[in-house]
């Protein structure tokens, strides 16, 4: 949207205007759902103006009112599912992981929660014929886990049929027999994954904040951002904010941080995939006594809640703990070189 369209809202002018786009709110939508705190901090205007810009903007977008169920129905077909590329956890997420949605994926340290990361970041660059969502990704790396090595071992561990589908969905020539050809085509998985270190947890949710422009740049292109990845969204927390004394500043920013994420979700039809640790409930007399951190904060924000447990050799129990419209159940996966595999 162009800065002199967000000058017809009350009370914006050319450098309001200009404070609102470099801020990230470049369309009414995105300012339809800030609340007038966050409007007033971001483009340094009072809070009652931010509040009549606010009420501008939903009556321009047209949000905040109720809908019949059969529009929100309607909107729902838009929703995208990503496959894992294993028909077993896929029926157990009902056809994959949803775009508009956040994804948690918790464990203890060595269950994969790395690897899927990974994995979800090559299939979502898939044609959809195959699983995929043809878009790019954004990874949020805090604990230095990314490695472009496993996106090279991942996408040559794809199953033949969806290599060669992939080649043709983007016109690149050559076979998968041929060594210089799959190079080619591992460079191209890799130029689609925008990757960023966070530092800690300040420089964390400034890089949500990155991602959204980001999603935002890429939304009328040939491949637009379809998964927003932080892995691990909980660690920069958790070592920063230690005692009960910060407990509270610590789930407010982890709550404005999901919040963040949640918006470029819903603005930009994006999956968001989150990984959690894990730590030992010691009052936990029966059933394991494993329990993500965050909190009831994490616990409601996130909409599926994955548990990866640790089995024998390279198998993988992943369990829905939670979701709004599935019955929890597990399924059996492997980790591998070549990738997350069936049982």
């Amino acid at each position: 949207m162009a800065e002199d369209e967000l000058e017809t809202l009350p009370g914006v002018g050319p450098a309001t205007a200009d404070k609102l786009v470099e801020s990230g709110y470049d369309n009414y939508q995105s300012i339809a759902v800030a609340s007038p705190g966050e409007l007033s901090n971001q483009a340094d205007i009072g809070d009652s103006t931010a509040s009549d810009i606010i009420n501008a903007a939903r009556d321009a977008a047209d949000v905040g009112g109720f809908e019949t169920g059969e529009t929100i129905l309607e909107r729902r077909q838009e929703i995208g599912k990503l496959s894992w590329q294993i028909d077993e956890v896929d029926d157990l997420l009902g056809g994959g992981m949803e775009t508009q949605s956040i994804t948690e994926v918790y464990g203890e340290f060595g269950a994969g929660k790395s690897q899927v990361t990974h994995q979800m970041a090559v299939n979502v660059q898939l044609p959809r014929e195959q699983g995929g969502l043809r878009g790019s990704a954004i990874f949020v790396d805090t604990e230095d886990t990314f490695r472009p090595e496993r996106i090279d071992d991942m996408v040559r561990g794809l199953d033949d049929e969806i290599l060669q589908a992939t080649l043709e969905d983007r016109e690149m020539e050559g076979s998968i027999d041929d060594e210089e050809t799959m190079e080619a085509l591992v460079a191209d998985f890799l130029d689609r994954i925008h990757v960023a270190k966070a530092f800690n947890s300040d420089h964390q949710i400034l890089l949500a904040e990155k991602a959204k422009e980001l999603a935002g740049e890429h939304e009328d292109t040939e491949w637009p951002v379809r998964m927003v990845c932080v892995d691990s969204l909980t660690a920069h927390f958790r070592a920063e904010y230690v005692g009960r004394g910060e407990l509270a500043e610590r789930q407010q920013k982890l709550n404005k941080h999901l919040h963040d994420l949640m918006r470029i979700g819903d603005l930009y039809n994006t999956s968001i995939l989150v990984t959690n640790q894990v730590a030992s409930n010691p009052d936990s007399y029966f059933g394991d006594p494993t329990q993500p951190i965050g909190g009831n904060i994490l616990g409601h924000t996130s909409t599926f809640r994955i548990y990866l447990r640790k089995s024998k050799g390279d198998k993988r129990i992943v369990r829905l703990v939670d979701a709004p419209n599935l019955a929890d159940g597990e399924a059996v996966m492997r980790v591998q070189n070549e990738g997350l595999k069936p049982e």
